[in-house]
């Protein structure tokens, strides 16, 4: 090979070459940095894209769970209320069975109508507050719970309100209602018999929703789990692979440099050919 001064072959080749081994040692040192075989679309477009779909779906399942979790949260309050509302409802018929007794006396009848009263009137504080983020499912009002299932939130998951209230529909109880004599008595134990089925009812309708929200939930986790290791699969790096690609990439990188060093001393040759 002949002797230039103008073009080193051997300097542009080990140029080449080194340039190489630090694109690829840069390539590597981000997997490392960032976890990832795949950070951005011109690493891989397809898979890329692929990962930023299932992304989208998993911060949408994030949402799904709050919904669910503000459902759940919801409803096991209303439940809690119900099933106090329901002991009332027991203590209450002790009460009116216990007056409507014909035997015994006026004063007895009085205190048993006043322990009923202040039963009664609990029933009330306790509807007022089972709330959970403005949402009472007990009260009067006609409020429902709607929690999403997907992550497009096409799908929901709905529990009606069901009005526990005094005179509502399942507590038949007036809210003035007494025991202050024998007779009201008597048809307060009818009343308040109605009442518990009807409140019995009511619990098995939360607790059904309850269970649904909650097997929801859990199946939530369970689907977020296997996109995040979809996600994973398709763009985590290999870490200990990366480690050793590393290491070999920064020998080749000296080498380039030790190779490019050489090639561009040959030219200095050239003037060994005219003595000194």
């Amino acid at each position: 090979m002949g002797f230039s001064i103008n073009t080193n072959a051997s300097a542009m080749s080990a140029l080449l070459n080194l340039n190489k081994s630090t694109r690829s040692l840069s390539e590597v040192q981000t997997r490392i940095n960032t976890g990832l075989a795949v950070s951005s679309a011109k690493e891989n477009a397809a898979v890329y894209s692929i990962a930023q779909k299932l992304r989208a779906d998993l911060q949408g399942y994030t949402a799904v769970k709050q919904s669910l979790d503000r459902g759940i949260s919801t409803v096991g309050i209303a439940l809690a209320a119900a099933e106090s509302i329901s002991d009332l409802l027991i203590n209450m018929k002790e009460k009116a069975v216990a007056a409507a007794d014909e035997g015994i006396a006026a004063a007895d009848r009085s205190a048993h109508n006043e322990d009923f009263t202040a039963l009664r009137d609990q029933i009330n504080i306790m509807i007022q507050n089972a709330s959970f983020n403005e949402t009472n499912l007990i009260d009067a009002n006609a409020a429902k719970v709607k929690s999403i299932t997907d992550a497009e939130a096409s799908t929901h998951i709905e529990i009606d309100h069901q009005n526990l209230t005094l005179g509502g529909g399942n507590v038949t109880i007036a809210t003035n209602g007494s025991i202050a004599t024998q007779t009201a008595a008597l048809a307060m134990v009818t009343t308040i018999k109605t009442s518990i089925s009807n409140v019995n009812t009511v619990l098995t309708k939360f607790g059904a929703g309850a269970r649904t929200l909650e097997s929801q939930r859990v199946f939530a986790d369970k689907i977020s789990d296997s996109i995040e290791v979809g996600i994973g699969n398709l763009v985590d790096a290999n870490m200990a692979k990366e480690s050793a690609r590393l290491q070999a990439l920064q020998v080749k990188q000296q080498l380039g440099v030790q190779a490019l060093s050489i090639a561009n001393k040959e030219p200095q040759s050239i003037l060994n050919l005219f003595g000194n």
